[in-house]
């Protein structure tokens, strides 16, 4: 996989992360659409996950205003 197709995936899947569909199942299927035509496999979907998860805490911080009223 290269940069530009995990680039990719990584917008996929901060796109569809907090809609109440799979964004697994994103990744899986615009993997097929990607030159390498394959599956971005278990361990790059939950890295993108945990960035995802990442990026919620930071925007968000525990305590803040905004996320306790």
């Amino acid at each position: 996989m290269s940069w530009v197709e995990a680039a990719i995936l990584g917008v996929i899947q901060g796109l569809t992360e907090f809609l109440p569909i799979s964004s697994s199942a994103h990744l899986r299927l615009a993997g097929e659409f990607l030159p390498s035509g394959t599956d971005p496999g278990a361990a790059f979907t939950a890295i993108t996950q945990i960035g995802t998860e990442a990026a919620v805490l930071l925007y968000f911080p525990a305590g803040s205003p905004r996320t306790t009223s």
